[in-house]
């Protein structure tokens, strides 16, 4: 708790000590003097309420007049106009206590975030000089080596050049099992270091880094406002001045026109202008999408703002990419295939292509060198064979090995080429090669469907999605064996970046006003179709920087199945969202109603203040508890 809301319940619990004292008082001391019990709930009245009559005073003074602390004010010193001291008292006195367990619940949200993302490394070990040096994580260049030691959190991206140990990625990703890193792989800031001691090599500056990166996506998540949360904004601005004229009429006009019985009515106006306040909605709407994208942080979903939460939970349509999205994109050399009418073996097939593709960083471009190589470094190339090298996006790499032009790719690059091969169905991913205009033969490259790819589909279909629509560069024959796997009816194959953009903008003019088009990719070329598409989500979050910067959602994990569960998180808020505004607008409606009518006493009028907002934002709080499989 913190100390301002501790300070803020030490004078409500002194103000309700001395507001009891005071009611004993007014009714076992006939003889009490009135100036004196008018005191006493004087005291009482400004150590609970001197806060809102401050805020009022303040707020009226910048011209910021109609809000929740005047509207408190007015019907508070309105009843002590007309004599009702205690009830005066109580106004204040329960509106404090709502506006305390307010308070209290969006602090618990955020410190429920805080401690969630709690992976800002503090401090980096880094090598300099032989020495080791603790230093700010701001100040570690590119280049440097940090130590990381067992139990530290690892502070910047990098590579492990030195020592294997097991590290802790639940604050990252949202998994329990722990991953175990040995020397030449990656490794990325936010991670705890459980075991061994480890030397890295910075490979980004603490700024672009993953942890970072994730920080920056959750603070300012509430930038971004959904419609609801608009609509209580406009709601707002033209809802206080309305209850005001209407509290003055229903002051004034009936007096004069029925009895004039002014006191009747003012205590109305003061019980009308009590009920009126929008607390429940300005509160408990926005907390409730922060409690939403908490829920999602918790299980490696980032959000970048409610709109997209509130855009997920219309989700109609989900087209997916399929390298990397819904396979694992570790590419694996199947098959070797020299053309009958070309000299090459198998091994100098594959050579001219581990070569040609030798400074891509493609997933495919990794299996031709990874097959040839066997797992040797970079290093083990012998690049003064390789001149001028030129990469096709969609098409492939043209280069010079040994003085010839070697051109290694899809069908289509033969096409451009003019090289006169014979075209393959394989069931995978077919690279042809060619020397100049002589045909060399192909190469099949296969990828692996992920785990949990099939429940993907399977849960999105029952979720009610109307079109799940894959897109992919690969060839029709291999996209084709994957969708039938996966039952996804509709396949778009061969596609360029371009065509990728093209094929989503025509699925947009397809679907329905009232529905969204969610695209989920992980490449750098998903990058504009990502930010075109209503919501865009990136697939692991430790991926292409330029795919999670256009995205909306970030999913941490590879796990496509989390696509699912952010759609039922984003529809579970939405659902408390309308909850919350029916329930809290229902009930003013009615109590305002019966307040004007004399049937509500201030009594009342506390519970449909207080209570509606305090009910709203217990409801709010349950989007912080988004359990798998658990009914809310």
């Amino acid at each position: 708790m913190t100390k301002k809301l501790k300070r803020k319940l030490r004078n409500i619990i002194l103000g309700a000590i001395i507001f009891l004292c005071a009611l004993v008082i007014q009714h076992s001391a006939s003889d009490i003097n009135v100036n004196i019990l008018l005191g006493i709930f004087l005291i009482a009245y400004f150590i609970i309420g001197f806060e809102v009559v401050k805020k009022a005073g303040k707020n009226i003074v910048n011209g910021r007049v109609m809000d929740e602390n005047f509207l408190m004010m007015i019907a508070t010193v309105g009843a002590f106009i007309v004599g009702d001291y205690a009830e005066a008292v109580a106004v204040m006195l329960f509106y404090q206590i709502g506006e305390w367990f307010q308070s209290y619940a969006v602090n618990k949200s955020r410190k429920s975030i805080s401690d969630l993302m709690d992976i800002r490394p503090d401090y980096a070990n880094v090598l300099r000089d032989g020495k080791e040096t603790e230093v700010d994580p701001d100040e570690v260049q590119i280049g440097e080596t940090i130590v990381v030691k067992a139990g530290e959190k690892i502070p910047l991206d990098g590579i492990v050049i030195k020592g294997n140990t097991t590290v802790d990625t639940m604050a990252l990703t949202g998994e329990s099992v722990p991953r175990d890193l040995i020397e030449g792989e990656e490794v990325i800031s936010g991670c705890i270091n459980l075991t061994g001691m480890i030397e890295v090599r910075v490979t980004k500056e603490f700024g672009q880094s993953t942890v970072a990166r994730i920080l920056d996506l959750v603070e300012n998540a509430g930038s971004k406002k959904a419609e609801a949360e608009n609509f209580i904004s406009k709601f707002a601005k033209y809802y206080t001045p309305t209850i005001v004229v209407l509290a003055l009429l229903l002051a004034f006009l009936p007096p004069i026109l029925i009895d004039g019985d002014y006191f009747k009515w003012i205590y109305r106006a003061l019980s009308f202008l009590v009920i009126s306040c929008p607390c429940a909605l300005v509160i408990s709407i926005p907390l409730s999408f922060f409690g939403g994208i908490g829920g999602a942080s918790r299980e490696g979903i980032l959000v970048k703002g409610s709109n997209y939460l509130e855009l997920l939970s219309k989700a109609g349509i989900v087209v997916m990419d399929k390298t990397g999205t819904l396979t694992k994109g570790s590419f694996q050399v199947k098959e070797i295939h020299p053309a009958k009418e070309a000299s090459v073996s198998e091994e100098k097939l594959l050579e001219l292509a581990a070569y040609s593709e030798s400074f891509s960083n493609h997933p495919i471009s990794k299996s031709l060198k990874e097959a040839y190589f066997h797992g040797a470094k970079e290093t083990a190339f012998d690049k003064k064979r390789i001149g001028e090298t030129k990469e096709i996006p969609g098409y492939g790499i043209e280069t010079h090995i040994d003085g010839n032009v070697i051109y290694v790719g899809n069908s289509k690059l033969m096409e451009r080429r003019e090289v006169s091969y014979e075209q393959v169905e394989a069931n995978g991913t077919v690279i042809y090669v060619a020397e100049g205009k002589q045909y060399l033969g192909y190469l099949v490259i296969g990828d692996e469907i992920k785990a949990d790819s099939r429940q993907a589909v399977e849960k999105l279909y029952k979720a009610g999605i109307r079109e799940i629509v894959m897109l992919t560069g690969d060839r029709q024959a291999a996209a084709q064996s994957v969708a039938k796997e996966l039952g996804i009816k509709k396949v778009f194959s061969e596609l360029l970046p371009g065509d990728k953009v093209e094929k989503v903008e025509g699925l947009l003019k397809e679907k329905s006003e009232k529905e969204a088009l969610v695209f989920v990719g992980d490449g750098i070329n998903d990058a504009p179709v990502l930010a075109r598409a209503d919501v865009g989500i990136a697939m692991g979050g430790l991926g292409q920087d330029a795919a999670i910067e256009a995205a909306d959602i970030v999913i941490m994990t590879d796990e496509p199945s989390k696509i699912a569960r952010a759609m039922e998180i984003s529809r579970k808020t939405l659902v408390i969202v309308k909850e919350n505004i029916v329930f809290a607008i229902g009930v003013k409606v009615i109590v305002l109603i019966l307040a004007a009518l004399g049937i509500a006493s201030m009594w009342l009028a506390i519970f449909a203040d207080v209570g509606v907002a305090f009910i709203a934002i217990l409801n709010a709080m349950r989007t912080l508890w988004t359990k798998a499989g658990k009914k809310t």
